[in-house]
């Protein structure tokens, strides 16, 4: 465990490791839900990915560096209509990054009600969206803002997301596109590299200890001998993060410093 060298902060971490989940996509559909995994898209379009496509988040794609904002106007890339964008996702031409409720040691996750009785659920959350589909035809990778046991569990209640080991009792075809890459949370991230495809820890946001990401995870990781540091932005990812990407520092109400 080493400190977080002075002025970078542990969300523009995350920005960062959100953007190393699409590092050598080439040419693929980029689609983070939500503001660390938007500002991280930006980052890795802007810096080592560019042939990432992105979309406004309605019916275009859109070539701006800005998340959230486009002060000088929407650079059009081409018209993205409902037909279009279900062609890049049957095709398994893009990577999402989506959240999770729960999520276990398999990568089975849940973000559509907390509970034993689905049908009497002690919260009703998103439901089940597209998550079925996308893990089973496109890239998959997770945000999860607060690390702890009460997302990372030994079973979810729910499956909307399917894991490596569910995806194995369903057979070949559901295990043909599966591609479940990496997990990045508050603290740490973690990814299914293990011949048993058990969730493994990757690495460890500068300032966090080991035992704290095990502490916060409600199932048994898989801890190597050696888990590096994440990396640390450049100075100029750092730059086009503070200026360009998130000017309005949005990052930070979503990972406190």
């Amino acid at each position: 465990m080493s400190a977080a060298p002075s002025g970078v902060t542990r969300a523009e971490v995350c920005v960062t490791a959100i953007a190393e989940c699409f590092r050598d996509d080439g040419e693929t559909l980029a689609n983070p839900i939500g503001t660390i995994p938007m500002i991280g898209g930006r980052l890795a379009r802007a810096s080592f990915s560019p042939d990432l496509l992105m979309t406004d988040g309605e019916a275009v794609l859109i070539a701006n560096d800005e998340a959230f904002e486009w002060p000088g106007g929407k650079v059009v890339e081409t018209y993205n209509p409902y037909r279009a964008m279900f062609d890049v996702v049957w095709s398994g031409r893009r990577h999402v990054i989506m959240g999770a409720s729960q999520i276990d040691a398999s990568g089975n996750q849940n973000f559509a009600s907390i509970g034993d009785d689905y049908q009497r659920p002690k919260a009703q959350l998103l439901g089940f969206r597209g998550a079925p589909g996308n893990t089973v035809n496109n890239a998959t990778s997770y945000w999860v803002p607060n690390h702890s046991p009460r997302v990372f569990v030994e079973k979810v209640d729910v499956v909307t997301g399917v894991g490596w080991n569910r995806a194995a009792e369903a057979g070949p075809a559901a295990l043909r596109f599966i591609d479940l890459r990496r997990v990045v949370t508050n603290l740490a991230v973690m990814d299914w590299e293990t011949p048993e495809r058990r969730m493994r820890l990757r690495s460890v946001h500068p300032g966090v200890a080991v035992d704290e990401v095990v502490a916060a995870t409600g199932f048994e990781l898989v801890v190597p001998d050696d888990v590096p540091d994440s990396r640390l932005p450049t100075p100029d990812e750092l730059r086009l993060i503070r200026e360009v990407i998130d000017p309005a520092g949005l990052r930070e109400k979503e990972v406190p410093s």
